[in-house]
């Protein structure tokens, strides 16, 4: 039997390669809304992140979001986002 390819993700913090159903995605819309997306299914352009807190931190210092989106992502989008992250303490 073939086994299936996981499908690999790059953090926009510290940069690695993970498996995608380990981080999590954020999406900005059409409308150009950034959210977190919960479901992995949303429209829009999506950014992976790690559940741990350095990443987090080291995104917002490297504004990784901005990177990701090509465009100005206003730092309230990056404290709501440290509100809903799950976040690992290591």
């Amino acid at each position: 039997m073939k086994s299936r390819k996981t499908p690999l993700r790059k953090c926009i913090g510290c940069g690695e390669l993970k498996d995608k159903r380990d981080l999590i995605r954020v999406v900005r819309s059409k409308e150009g809304e950034v959210s977190l997306d919960t479901t992995g299914r949303a429209h829009g352009r999506g950014a992976y992140i790690c559940s741990k807190k350095a990443c987090l931190e080291m995104a917002i210092k490297n504004r990784g979001l901005n990177r990701s989106f090509k465009c100005e992502v206003p730092k309230a989008v990056y404290n709501k986002l440290l509100e809903e992250i799950p976040i690992d303490e290591s």
